[in-house]
């Protein structure tokens, strides 16, 4: 579906708009970061709700980690 113009728009659409001037940006300036990986977990919507920081998350992780122990290894499905 495409978007509606703006009625307030007089850019006439031929101008990028200064908020996506990339000019100044530096190449690969996180490429040695994203290279090392990341760990990424999505919490579904009521989690989110309780756990608003990834401090409060390890925290909580971290004593369940102490009541119950580490679990067992997950072994790769081949596929």
């Amino acid at each position: 579906m495409p978007m509606k113009k703006n009625p307030n728009d007089q850019s006439g659409g031929d101008e990028t708009r200064p908020e996506y001037d990339l000019r100044g940006g530096v190449r690969g300036k996180y490429y040695e970061r994203y290279k090392q990986g990341t760990n990424v977990v999505l919490l579904e919507p009521d989690l989110a709700n309780v756990f608003r920081d990834s401090a409060t998350v390890n925290e909580a992780l971290r004593q369940y980690l102490a009541e119950h122990g580490t679990p067992p290894a997950v072994r790769k499905r081949a596929g």
